[in-house]
């Protein structure tokens, strides 16, 4: 009887990771930004442009205001995730997570996020309806007679 020997492939090495990554947090939405250095500015949403994923100047400004701000426009190329909640909340979890990957890849601007409020989460979200009451808070009206 002859055995055959297996001979097990060299596991791959996983890629150097050339990328900070991050995540930022707004109501249920829930984005992870990864911010890589380019030569010049990117932004890719969901496999889409930002233009594309936010469609007023207002949500982009909102989505882009650490990067712009900071002046770091052309520094980075910017890929997300983002998944949850509506698309305003995404914008701002976008940029709480874009804040937060800019300080962890050595921008030494915490100090001016910190005072924007790029950095903290806003940890406000829709209370829950409650047993007898019309929605969160909202009760019938009471009437004496």
């Amino acid at each position: 009887m002859t055995t055959a020997t297996t001979t097990k492939a060299p596991a791959k090495k996983p890629a150097a990771k050339n990328y900070t990554e991050a995540v930022g947090r707004r109501k249920t939405a829930i984005a992870r930004v990864r911010v890589s250095e380019a030569s010049k500015s990117a932004y890719t949403i969901n496999d889409r442009d930002i233009t594309a994923y936010f469609p007023t100047e207002e949500l982009r400004a909102i989505a882009t205001s650490p990067v712009v701000r900071e002046g770091f426009e052309a520094k980075f190329a910017i890929t997300a995730k983002i998944v949850g909640g509506g698309i305003h909340a995404q914008a701002e979890a976008f940029r709480h997570g874009l804040s937060r990957a800019l300080i962890k890849s050595g921008a030494e601007e915490k100090t001016v996020l910190k005072k924007m409020g790029f950095l903290s989460r806003d940890a406000r979200k829709k209370e829950r309806k409650h047993f007898g009451l019309k929605k969160a808070r909202k009760a019938s009206q009471w009437s004496k007679r």
